[in-house]
């Protein structure tokens, strides 16, 4: 195992592994100087905005294949053995090991893999990313579904970005779009209105009651979503003032059409968490050029589920 085991400090020694990386791996330098060629535009809606990031260097994400047989034909790029030399990381709790993202989103943006190869799967790592999330309060805890953005979903995998990048989290925060509906066991419950995305919203400070609703939340979806190995979910977690938010995004599909077209009509958008957040990731200059609001607006109805599947979960956990 490279690396070292994480000591209390952890967003310190997180940023001192970040220093060491850019500095002795030429891969991770030259990309994360790159974001300061990235582009961005907003496009505006009621209230709120979406933010379109030109980033070519996530293509190896955006156009991954994810199919049994691609997967079956390469090595896994997040067990050890596999990564390269270069990549070092940070021991977490046993289980875990923090690394660079070496394509990165964010100018500090970690890839947060099991040391065991696993399957993608969120029900019983749940816990975790509530841990995770409070040892890194600077940080935006990400998970994506095996069907829902994960390049890697045969090896469990969190990402980590930093705090106040996502249009999501000021949203939620002024709580434009975003309505209270209750509040059981110290949990809060808020669903948003005519945000795009549909989005189930928890809220407290205690882990044993969120981890208790995300799973009564995770059957539910289970029943209505698409059949698979887990229910179609994006999850965007984060702590600050003692408090944990879990924002839960199911969706009903992996891409949009417009994905698979050819010529003109395509555009290489395939949402994860971080586009769910309101940063669309866009790996190719002609798209981000010519995406538009109507164009944003028909990707999330196509993906995302209707009001009538979020109300029909928040009434059965009441």
């Amino acid at each position: 195992m490279t690396g070292q085991e994480a000591p209390f400090d952890l967003t310190r020694t997180v940023t001192e592994l970040f220093n060491n990386q850019l500095r002795d791996w030429e891969l991770a330098s030259i990309n994360y100087s790159g974001l300061q060629n990235t582009r961005i535009k907003t496009i505006s809606f009621e209230g709120f905005n979406i933010l379109v990031q030109f980033n070519p260097k996530r293509i190896q994400s955006s156009a991954a294949k994810i199919d049994p047989a691609s997967i079956k034909a390469r090595p896994c790029f997040l067990c050890e053995k596999n990564r390269p030399a270069e990549q070092k990381g940070i021991r977490f709790r046993d289980e875990y090991v923090l690394l660079v993202n070496p394509y990165p989103i964010f100018h500090y943006h970690l890839t947060i893999p099991t040391l065991k190869h696993e399957l993608q799967r969120i029900l019983p790592n749940f816990g975790m990313m509530l841990k995770i999330a409070k040892d890194l309060p600077g940080y935006t805890i990400l998970y994506n579904g095996p069907q829902c953005g994960a390049s890697a979903p045969d090896h469990f995998h969190f990402q980590a970005v930093p705090k106040h990048n996502m249009p999501i989290e000021t949203d939620f925060t002024r709580k434009i779009r975003c309505r209270f509906n209750f509040e059981i066991q110290g949990i809060e419950v808020y669903t948003w209105n005519r945000y795009l995305r549909r989005i189930i919203t928890l809220s407290g400070n205690h882990t044993s009651p969120l981890e208790y609703f995300f799973h009564m939340i995770y059957k539910q979806f289970a029943e209505i979503l698409p059949p698979g190995d887990e229910p179609m979910l994006n999850i965007l977690t984060w702590f600050s003032n003692d408090n944990y938010v879990v924002h839960l995004i199911p969706r009903k599909l992996h891409r949009p059409d417009r994905y698979f077209m050819a010529g003109e009509r395509q555009l290489l958008l395939s949402p994860a968490s971080i586009d769910l957040g309101g940063i669309l990731i866009m790996p190719r200059e002609e798209d981000f050029e010519k995406i538009t609001r109507a164009d944003i607006v028909d990707v999330f109805n196509q993906i995302g589920v209707d009001d009538d599947s979020i109300q029909y979960v928040v009434n059965k956990i009441t």
